[in-house]
């Protein structure tokens, strides 16, 4: 077997060390002393803990904190590290699925104020460390400490699955699952509670800060793969490594996979920079930010920048991996011409639009059947009449004497026809609402770039979105007078929908458009800066720009489903839910790449972005593509095949829960069928439908420098303002 050797990394801050670190580590031994971890020989010993230096890696990670903090911070590292071989040794090794799960499930009861008596050095090491850290933060970081920690504890139970059926992840699986159980975000609420730096609660779930953390967590997940990869794969067996997905899914040899892996941790802290530059600065105006607050936003960036650089020092150092490493030359500054150009960095920047493109599109692995639904015809005549009264083939404002569809194109789209295997059984009244949806998403598709796009409006678009959820009232009360297409649509298709929904189900299905509303901003600002996306972001995002956030809370709202709310926040169903969305969207990127990237100038389709991360040919994309498709598929038909129904028998789920599930198993595959089916029909991608659009501009008042404030006051005053949004799998 050849010698595993290590890449050379993007390494663009210095690490730095805590004045602390020699009284951390010794009270971190004393500590875990204390705890019992040092009992077990085949665990632990005071000579490995030593040797693998956790106080030495948090004064690298947290160089400015006081010492007390210190200590604390560093026995929380001692317990997360020997949580995850105390986990290898009692139950990865015996394979004991069902002792593993209990083991896990009793940790919770430490995360509280009243804990039972621990039992072993987990149980008390967590039973002393609950007390000493949750009382200075806020309850909502308390929340989110409590769930991020679950996630590190139960998330091992994956890990745990994949080697008790010998399966290796596919790319985008393993990215979501190692988010949780590589406890990264974790060590991002500890960086919170180090730094002082408490995230407003208001902000923690926005875009740019989720971003933030979570690229934070993956290019600490890759990184820590890289290093541990012959300890983890070669010599333990583990599967869950980056570097090993890559192998198989790729079919290539350890070094090629190493630099897949490495190229994706450089494009994941081009991302970090990208997010911290470029939309912190645009959230802190739009939200209205407070200096104190922002002040705390931007040291718990730098104290992820922090970890970023120490976490690598340490890797560098600790005898948990520099036996297969090669630690010299690895401290200092890293920032090569290559890294600054390659995945992530200025190629991303490099594309030409309109280029033309010529593609072979293979045939997707679909294994379900598509059945249509009798009121085909009966909404295909109802949407031609809505869209007709919506004013969907009227001339946009904005774009003079010129309509976006006419009614020759929307019977080409046969929108209804997508609709009919989407929901094969709904009566006609239904049918009829679905293909509205459609037709009002994807009018919307086709709107928001050709109003907002090529006059790179993003001021007009932001409006756009607030006056839109005027639209969208959670009580029904009134709304305003719709000024153009897109608002008339929605303001018909609102009461119309959540009119029959509970409150709660009504305000979940309201933040699904409106999130799939502002993921248009993320398209319109990449276009701005002619930015291809980071492959990670890219899918994540798509799954929103697409719409089918929104048509899975549909699904989830069926009238009669009896499935308990803590069931969708279950990996099995997250898992399923994701697999689904990302095979349509990329079944999308695949039929429209020629349309959007030769004729419209696209810069988010799923090809390209393989494209520029590989710097391969557009074929080599499709086919990367097509097969992480393929892997969603089978990860989707795995899950509700084996994965889903273990999870109803170890909750002993009822009769009526599990046909709940049936029939939300039994949607979502119509669902991806009646995509594939649809686009395989459609007129819209033809050549001879093809035509470079025509540019758009702003022509309701003035534009330019400083010109922002007078289409504010325009707003203010009741003018015309063009108005879009995406609607339920929306098609490019």
């Amino acid at each position: 077997m050849a010698p595993y050797e290590l890449p050379d990394f993007y390494l663009p801050h210095p690490p730095r060390l805590n004045p602390h670190l020699e009284t951390a580590r010794a009270h971190t031994r004393a500590w875990a002393a204390r705890m019992g971890m040092l009992d077990d020989p085949a665990i632990w010993d005071e000579r490995r803990l030593e040797a693998m230096d956790y106080g030495l890696m948090c004064a690298h990670t947290h160089p400015d904190c006081a010492a007390a903090e210190l200590d604390l911070i560093t026995d929380w590292y001692v317990w997360v590290f020997y949580f995850d071989d105390h986990f290898l040794e009692t139950f990865k090794r015996s394979r004991d699925v069902k002792g593993a799960q209990a083991y896990l499930d009793r940790l919770d009861a430490f995360m509280a104020d009243d804990p039972p008596e621990p039992a072993n050095p987990v149980e008390r090491g967590l039973a002393d460390l609950w007390p000493r850290t949750v009382p200075a933060m806020s309850p909502a970081w308390r929340r989110r400490f409590v769930r991020v920690t679950r996630d590190l504890i139960q998330e091992s139970m994956w890990e745990l699955f994949h080697i008790e059926r010998d399966a290796v992840s596919n790319p985008i699986e393993y990215i979501e699952e190692r988010r949780k159980v590589g406890g990264a975000p974790w060590s991002a609420a500890l960086v919170e509670h180090a730094a002082g730096a408490e995230l407003p609660a208001r902000l923690a779930a926005s875009r740019p800060v989720r971003v933030l953390t979570e690229s934070f967590a993956d290019a600490v997940h890759l990184r820590n793969d890289l290093f541990s990869y012959e300890r983890e794969v070669r010599q333990e067996g583990e599967l869950s490594n980056c570097v090993l997905v890559c192998e198989r899914f790729f079919g290539c040899g350890t070094p090629q996979a190493v630099e897949i892996t490495n190229d994706l941790l450089t494009s994941r802290l081009h991302q970090f920079e990208h997010t911290a530059l470029t939309e912190l600065p645009a959230l802190f105006a739009d939200e209205g930010v407070a200096p104190a607050e922002q002040e705390r936003i931007l040291r718990y960036v730098a104290g992820l920048q922090d970890w970023q650089a120490g976490g690598h020092a340490w890797h560098a150092a600790s005898s948990r991996y520099t036996k297969s490493g090669r630690p010299a030359g690895m401290l200092g500054m890293n920032v090569s011409r290559a890294h600054l150009a390659g995945a992530g960095g200025l190629r991303n920047h490099a594309h030409t639009p309109h280029a033309e493109v010529e593609v072979r599109l293979p045939q997707p692995y679909m294994p379900f059947q598509v059945r249509d639904n009798p009121h085909v015809e009966q909404a295909r005549a109802a949407d031609a009449a809505w869209c007709a009264a919506m004013g969907f083939f009227d001339p946009v404002p904005g774009i003079p004497a010129t309509a976006l569809w006419t009614e020759r194109q929307l019977a080409g789209l046969d929108l209804a026809l997508c609709a009919s295997g989407i929901d094969p059984d709904a009566t006609a009244e239904q049918l009829i609402l679905a293909t509205d949806w459609l037709a009002w998403g994807t009018y919307g598709d086709d709107y928001y770039p050709r109003v907002f796009g090529t006059a790179r409006d993003l001021t007009g678009a932001k409006l756009t979105n607030r006056r839109l959820r005027e639209f969208m009232p959670l009580d029904l009360s009134p709304v305003p007078v719709p000024l153009n297409g897109v608002e008339r649509g929605l303001a018909d298709l609102w009461p119309r929908t959540a009119g029959p929904m509970p409150a709660q189900s009504r305000r979940a299905f309201r933040t699904a458009v409106e999130d799939m509303v502002d993921s248009w901003l993320w398209e319109l600002a990449g276009h701005a800066q002619n930015r291809v996306p980071d492959p990670v972001d890219y899918i994540e995002m798509r799954r929103m720009t697409f719409g089918s956030d929104m048509t899975m809370n549909l699904a989830r709202l069926a009238p009669g489903r009896r499935i308990p709310a803590e069931l969708y926040r279950t990996r099995e169903f997250l898992g399923m839910a994701n697999a689904a969305q990302d095979y349509a969207c990329l079944v999308n990127d695949l039929f429209s790449y020629r349309k959007e990237i030769q004729f419209e100038g696209e810069l988010h389709n799923g090809v390209l972005v393989m494209q520029t991360f590989f710097d391969c040919d557009p074929q080599e994309g499709v086919a990367i593509v097509d097969a992480l498709m393929t892997s969603r598929m089978r990860q989707f038909e795995h899950i509700t095949t084996v994965d889903l129904p273990a999870l109803l028998d170890r909750i002993e789920a009822g009769d009526p829960v599990r046909r709940s599930v049936d029939g939300y198993v039994a949607e979502l595959r119509n669902w991806m069928a009646a995509i594939v089916r649809w686009h395989q029909r459609t007129r819209r991608y033809l050549s001879s439908e093809l035509v470079r659009p025509a540019a758009a501009r702003w022509t309701q008042g003035p534009t330019g420098l400083g010109t922002a404030t007078s289409r504010i006051a325009s707003l203010a005053s009741g003018a015309r303002v063009p108005l879009t949004s995406a609607g339920s799998a929306g098609a490019r």
